[in-house]
């Protein structure tokens, strides 16, 4: 959220964001809607961003594009693996998380 801010582009309007710590509550959140990008962090446990992302594609008719932080630059595989839109590998660097958020936020499908 720091490397975001709270308006990375001027072409976006300002961000909302909505911090979860589980993932029963990332899904419930995902279904009831409004959500227009998710951030997961693939690195997360009990349960992983990248199991994640691959479940709410697998669930959610018109799920939005998913962002997954990812441990390196080579586990970039996984997250194509969960069908996440992107992903962006630690140490993060905000001009390429700010860069990959704003292409996918443009490049979102019409619900």
């Amino acid at each position: 959220m720091l490397a975001l801010g709270k308006r990375p582009h001027p072409e976006l309007p300002p961000f909302d964001y909505l911090e979860v710590a589980t993932a029963p509550v990332v899904i419930e959140q995902m279904d009831a809607g409004g959500v227009d990008l998710a951030i997961l962090d693939g690195e997360a446990a009990p349960a992983g961003g990248l199991g994640i992302a691959k479940q709410l594609k697998d669930e959610i008719e018109h799920c939005p594009p998913i962002l997954v932080l990812t441990g390196r630059p080579d586990d970039a595989w996984l997250a194509n693996w969960s069908r996440a839109e992107g992903s962006v590998a630690h140490p993060i660097d905000p001009i390429r998380l700010t860069d990959t958020v704003v292409s996918l936020l443009r490049n979102r499908p019409a619900a």
